[in-house]
């Protein structure tokens, strides 16, 4: 063995080994397994990775990943049939934003594609970056086996996802209906939350009257957008608030148009916000929007698709947003309903990310999933423990959730996403907005059937962008078109939609041989953040379509922060790179940084580079034990009823204590306890006090036979939370004497 221990020149040498050797293939396991007389378990073991994005570096987040490898080679060892399956995402949202800065460079943006150009564009640039995710989890040493990577465009997952939809919407699951959304009337296009900011600005803020019916009292509202009280179904204000009290159930008039609104409560009212009242409009604002269905109150849209007012605002329509806004603090104050103004108000404006454009949240067709039945199978499932989770607080808020859920709203308004299989006749959808790309690559915009009179559809179809066809328009469902008058939806499925199918696709359901051995998976570990958008969803479409939960056990870790508790950000300048740290202290400093220096079952847990480095110190001094070892090793065979020396006893006693401790703390998901646990008996109990008593024999002989033996099991406990460094030993101490690799091997009981 060398004098020092270098990862740098072990690391990838030993992941070649484990890979050429298909050692991460339950199958190739099983085979060597039998092949050197080890036990084989017939249960089967099964781990999927939350997908990264395909071409993104990874962050300190998906580190915890080594929770997930930790596990599988803990079971592996123990001989179960293992896998850890892999895959990557397609994350339309954030690739999609990342392909158009790069499109800003060269001065062009997406408004210059059609859709289906744009698409494939972007497809192009994942699949040349999409081997920078998975060598990155390579370096940090995940046994995931590779051969049975899923990607989430791949085409067995658009199947599955398609046929999802498909049987849902046989099944009366899936509707349409109208949903707030973030709109750009200056780009004539939607924006994800992603794609918008907030900037700071100053706003008049208009206090305004609203007469309360026979009456001569009034209640007033603050608003910096007068123009949408034309918009305004009701005045909301808190039940807290005894100021309003009296009022609550009362009718207003709607200063602008004459509307009768009721006064309601709601514990979203702000009481320190303007007056304490607030103007509800929920076509215009997504806080609204909320409110508006919590109170079943009626919907409606005041401000059109170009940015003018429509037929709904009377006395302003057709004018712009900003003609719009004068105009009503004309008619109100005319009308003797303004009562004051702020002149000085700082607000925050919602605006595009590309240019800084206002954003108008605007009422669009959407597709629906209806969740009341859906859940409902879920909650039972989590109630009867079906699905365990480490912590019961989290049992506890998948319930809540679970119990007061709300139909979902599953498209989007983006190019980069799995396109929602629906198309429509032209011939019977007329009055839909259509924006296509004419063969000179000018951006043209309509209705449907005005288009048709100028365009031809072959025309309109290569060129397409956006078509937006209201929420009664007739469709099919269909993976290819069903004939030449269609066009097809170009909304795309929310991500969630298809990550939530993942333990299906990944296990090629409903025939692949994986699916049959493997699922329900055993094990699935997550950030608590996700727990409803991804975990509660795996539930509800595993239950919907096989009966079977997707897995047995949860385990929800915390948010790594920086050493002093901070969230990490880049604006604070304190973001950890994990492959940095990899390659200054090697894979397994890092991860025992993170499974042993903090807690990963805590909702959030400190990391720094100084556990990093003492870490690293740790793997030299396990090096330093096994050199000893090498130079010093004796011939003879460890047998327990032959030791002649307390010390041997002793230290053997407590061998067999750790090991049934950590197996305790590891089943109990005590990660951090377990390597902690081993840390300590090695750097204390067997290196500072029994290696250091045996210096003193004069017949060393029996000494190092028990040290080989303790060190073997040691290293063997140590393996799933540092796999290069116990490996590495492994060849170089144990190999001719036990033909497997440590990854195989088996785990001490």
């Amino acid at each position: 063995m060398e004098k020092n221990y270098n990862h740098k020149n072990v690391e990838e040498k030993i992941y070649k080994m484990w890979e050429d050797g298909g050692y991460f293939r339950p199958e190739i396991c099983e085979e060597k397994r039998k092949e050197l007389n080890l036990s084989v378990n017939k249960e089967t073991f099964c781990v999927l990775m939350p997908p990264p994005n395909a071409n993104a570096p990874l962050h300190c987040g998906h580190a915890t990943y080594s929770i997930q490898d930790l596990m599988t080679r803990y079971k592996r060892m123990q001989g179960y049939r293992t896998l850890y399956v892999p895959g990557t995402d397609h994350a339309g949202f954030e690739t999609q934003v990342v392909y158009e800065r790069q499109l800003k460079k060269q001065n062009k943006s997406r408004f210059d594609f059609d859709s289906k150009t744009l698409f494939n564009d972007i497809l192009s640039f994942v699949k040349e970056n999409s081997t920078l995710a998975i060598n990155q989890l390579k370096k940090l040493g995940m046994s995931s086996d590779w051969t049975r990577s899923t990607f989430m465009l791949s085409d067995q997952v658009l199947s599955t996802v398609y046929n999802t939809f498909e049987k849902m919407h046989k099944d009366g699951l899936i509707y349409r209906d109208v949903y707030l959304v973030n709109y750009s009337p200056y780009h004539g296009t939607t924006f994800s939350n992603l794609e918008t900011i907030h900037i700071e600005a100053t706003s008049p803020l208009y206090f305004v009257k609203y007469q309360i019916k026979n009456s001569n009292d009034y209640i007033s509202v603050a608003t910096v957008r007068p123009e949408t009280i034309y918009g305004d179904v009701a005045i909301a204000v808190n039940p807290k608030d005894k100021r309003y009290t009296e009022y609550v159930g009362k009718v207003v008039t709607n200063p602008l148009n004459g509307r009768e609104m009721k006064i309601i409560a709601d514990d979203y009212v702000d009481l320190e916000f303007g007056t304490g009242a607030l103007k509800i409009t929920p076509g215009h604002d997504f806080n609204d929007y909320e409110i508006g269905r919590k109170h079943n109150l009626e919907l409606i849209s005041v401000i059109d698709l170009e940015g003018k007012m429509t037929q709904d605002a009377k006395d302003v329509a057709g004018m712009n947003i900003k003609s719009a806004r004068e105009k009503s603090v004309e008619i109100l104050r005319n009308k003797n309903a303004l009562e004051k103004i702020d002149e000085k108000y700082t607000n925050n404006i919602l605006v595009d990310y590309k240019d800084n454009k206002p954003i108008e949240p605007l009422l669009m067709p959407n597709w629906f999933v209806k969740m009341d039945k859906l859940a409902l199978n879920a909650l039972q499932a989590v109630k009867k423990d079906r699905v365990k989770f480490n912590l019961p607080v989290w049992k506890k808020e998948m319930i809540s959730w679970l119990s007061n859920i709300r139909d979902w709203p599953i498209s989007r308004q983006i190019v980069f996403g799995i396109r929602i299989p629906v198309w429509y006749n032209v011939d019977e959808c007329g009055s839909s907005h259509i924006v296509f790309l004419d063969k000179n690559k000018n951006r043209i915009e309509g209705l449907g059937k005005n288009l048709l009179d100028k365009y031809s559809l072959e025309e309109i179809g290569q060129g397409l962008q956006k078509i937006i066809a209201g929420v009664d328009t007739k469709y099919l469902i269909s993976k290819t078109r069903p004939g030449e008058r269609f066009l097809q939806e170009t909304d795309t499925f929310d991500t969630w939609f298809s990550s939530g199918q993942w333990p299906l696709t990944t296990l090629k359901y409903p025939d692949g041989e994986d699916f049959k051995k493997f699922f329900p998976t055993s094990f699935m570990d997550s950030m608590w953040d996700i727990l409803f958008f991804w975990i509660a969803r795996m539930i509800i479409f595993s239950l919907y379509l096989t009966k079977e939960i997707p897995f047995k056990q949860v385990f929800i870790h915390g948010r790594v922060d920086d050493e002093k508790g901070q969230k990490m950000s880049k604006s604070r300048g304190n973001v950890i790179d994990p492959i940095t740290y990899v390659d200054k202290y090697g894979a397994d400093a890092l991860r025992m940084g993170l499974l042993v220096g903090g807690n990963p079952a805590a909702k959030t847990t400190s990391f720094s580079e100084d556990k990093v480095r003492g870490y690293r110190n740790f793997a030299n001094k396990i090096w330093n034990i096994a050199r000893f070892i090498e130079m010093s090793e004796s011939d003879a065979q460890f047998d327990k009823n032959k030791l002649d020396y307390a010390d041997d006893k002793q230290i053997i006693d407590d061998m067999e204590k750790l090991i049934k401790e950590v197996n305790t703390k590891l089943n109990k998901f005590k990660f951090n306890l377990a390597g902690d646990t081993i840390y300590h008996f090695i750097w204390h109990n067997l290196a500072d006090k029994y290696l250091e008593s045996i210096k003193k024999r004069e017949d060393k002989k029996s000494a190092m036979t028990v040290l080989g033996y303790v060190f073997k099991n040691c290293i063997k406990l140590l393996h799933p939370f540092m796999p290069f460094v116990t490996e590495e030993i492994w060849q170089n101490l144990y190999k001719k004497d036990q033909k497997e690799p440590l990854i195989i091997s088996s785990w001490p009981e």
